[in-house]
């Protein structure tokens, strides 16, 4: 039988497409080891059409990837619990049926090893009874994966809300600068909210699993690495491997398809016309994820910082080049990452 990685991927195209371009990583470098098997969750409000195409392009393109859908569950939407603690619970009853889809996958293919997302982590003890290694793929940088390694410290730290801790600044191994309380993600800020529990229970179980790989690269965020690697971000427990194997972009076959259904969309935005009229390179991209949301006037000063930052774009250039490097040649960074990564499969 065929050696299988099975990656479990939260709802959401996002997730979805976090998961799938970690595959077609792997697969890039490993194909002649490994196929791809990733385990996705069903009839939430998250099952778009374009995600249900998405998978369907994406299978069609790539044979050595394949996907196990979940059977759909039912989940408590009571009005006065918080959408996040709704999405959790959904994710949690999911996958509680992980253990009869291993069983079918691995009738069929040798499981090497599990890779969840963040949000996934009740696969973690799954896995553990299933005596298979489980790593989490953390699709943000090494500085927020430093915070939340720390969060079950600072949980022990105080009694109170973050909500409510409107002058106080948390210090995290590895960030020079402190980050307000209130600043925290959502899910923190309210410990009445059954979702921060969630978050606790996330974070305190990424030390138990067998590594971590990031979505980042050893230039990028040298400070927040050092700190997780030597352990200041567990201080009361080992902390996994770190495999820093980033960044990870669609590839241009990805890209090439996305363009190709804009026959399917709306006309295309004017703010999306504006960027395509730009000069090359001359445009700085802030992404903040599918949830990060500014006023106008966070939003124009931001902009306004950017305007006065001109050294910005040398930088961002410069940044661009040693992240090619990392990850595009065999001797960079993130290559010999995912080469330990798979070294430690045996």
């Amino acid at each position: 039988m065929q050696d299988t990685i099975v990656l479990v991927a939260a709802p959401g195209m996002g997730h979805m497409i976090s998961m799938v371009e970690l595959g077609k990583l792997i697969l890039h470098h490993y194909a002649q080891k490994f196929s791809i098997t990733i385990l996705t969750t069903t009839g939430s409000i998250w099952d778009t059409p374009s995600v249900t195409s998405y998978i369907h392009r994406v299978s069609q393109s790539n044979p050595s990837i394949s996907f196990y859908q979940l059977p759909s569950v039912s989940v408590d939407t009571t009005p006065t619990r918080s959408s996040t603690a709704i999405a959790f619970e959904y994710i949690r009853l999911s996958l509680a049926r992980a253990p009869h889809a291993l069983q079918q996958i691995s009738n069929s293919s040798t499981i090497r090893a599990l890779i969840i997302d963040f949000f996934c982590t009740a696969t973690l003890p799954i896995a553990k009874d299933l005596n298979l290694p489980v790593y989490y793929f953390f699709t943000s940088g090494a500085y927020c994966l430093a915070a939340l390694l720390y969060l079950p410290k600072i949980y022990e730290q105080t009694t109170k809300s973050f909500k409510d801790l409107t002058t106080t600044e948390l210090h995290f191994p590895g960030i020079s600068s402190p980050l307000k309380a209130t600043h925290m993600p959502e899910p923190t800020l309210d410990r009445d909210d059954p979702a921060y529990w969630d978050m606790l229970y996330f974070c305190s179980h990424l030390p138990k699993s067998n590594g971590i790989i990031a979505n980042t690269f050893d230039d990028l965020e040298p400070k927040a690495k050092k700190a997780i690697t030597d352990g200041l971000c567990v201080p009361d427990s080992l902390t996994p491997p770190i495999y820093c194997i980033g960044p990870l972009i669609a590839d241009a076959e990805e890209r090439a398809s996305e363009e190709g259904n804009k026959g399917d969309r709306a006309p295309e935005d004017e703010c999306l016309s504006w960027l395509d009229s730009q000069p090359s390179r001359s445009v700085v991209f802030l992404c903040f994820g599918s949830r990060g949301t500014f006023s106008v006037g966070q939003v124009k000063e931001i902009a306004y910082g950017l305007e006065r930052r001109t050294e910005l774009r040398e930088k961002s250039s410069k940044m661009r080049e040693v992240a090619l490097a990392a990850l595009g040649s065999a001797s960079g960074s993130s290559t010999r990452a995912l080469a330990k990564f798979v070294e430690a499969l045996g």
